[in-house]
């Protein structure tokens, strides 16, 4: 990798061109990786409906033969509280959260506790809110934090209630989420912003300081960000960012070519 700047930004025309840049990405960096019954890739993943498509190409991408979830570990980044599973238990690869434990917090630092064990998470994908946090991190909490119990603000319920058929009464109002240093702790950091919606938050994100109130600008300072976007995202971009960053889309498209 010959990419100096430690903050990367890659801009494509729409959200099908960005979920397909990133399950590249992700595809390119587990095969260099060559995981093994020794050597486990670790994977964390985000909730929303952001990574839907870049899940959607990378189910492809095993389908074809392409790519192997054999020796990938999984931590999903957040869990709601008290929410009934009754989806089929998940493969012992895969890690979540569970929101039904009968002592969170032990859940919490089991949680730090089994990625240590895993040797820590190679690449974090992330989404963010339009108030920019990433997982349940939201505005104001400590960037030094740790997996905990947290309590959501309306605007999370309310930007929720789409997966609860529009009923605020039935979004959960507490959720179990990995905190800001866990996801800072991982060697890299990928994070997914795509719509109008989102644009102010990216301006947050990238053109200003680190803010606890906007808790993705905490990832200016990982060594190794890559933010992936579409051209709705950047509308409150200064017009000089957004053209120094296309200005290396020709680098970028180097990390995800075929070997």
């Amino acid at each position: 990798m010959t990419v100096h700047s430690n903050m990367r930004l890659v801009i494509l025309d729409n959200y099908d061109y960005v979920s397909e840049w990133a399950a590249k990405y992700i595809k390119r960096r587990i095969k260099d990786f060559n995981p093994g019954p020794d050597k486990y890739f670790t994977l964390g993943l985000p909730t929303g409906s952001t990574p839907l498509g870049t899940y959607k190409k990378l189910i492809e991408f095993i389908q074809q033969g392409k790519l192997s979830f054999k020796y990938v570990k999984t931590f999903n980044m957040d869990e709601y509280v008290a929410i009934p599973r009754d989806h089929p238990e998940n493969p012992k690869n895969a890690h979540i959260l569970d929101g039904n434990a009968t002592d969170l917090i032990k859940e919490c630092n089991d949680y730090e506790k089994k990625i240590t064990d895993a040797g820590g998470i190679e690449l974090f994908v992330g989404g963010i809110g339009p108030d920019g946090h990433i997982a349940f991190n939201e505005p104001g909490s400590s960037l030094v934090s740790r997996t905990r119990i947290k309590t959501l603000n309306n605007d999370t319920i309310i930007a929720n209630a789409r997966f609860f058929g529009g009923d605020l009464s039935k979004v959960p109002k507490q959720a179990l989420t990995v905190g800001v240093q866990t996801v800072m702790d991982a060697r890299e950091v990928m994070i997914l912003i795509t719509g109008a919606h989102k644009a102010y938050a990216l301006h947050k994100a990238i053109e200003e300081g680190v803010s606890h109130m906007w808790t993705v600008s905490a990832f200016q300072q990982h060594p190794q960000t890559i933010f992936i976007c579409d051209e709705d995202a950047t509308l409150e971009l200064k017009v000089k960012t957004v053209k120094y960053f296309k200005g290396l889309m020709d680098l970028h498209n180097q990390l995800i070519e075929e070997k």
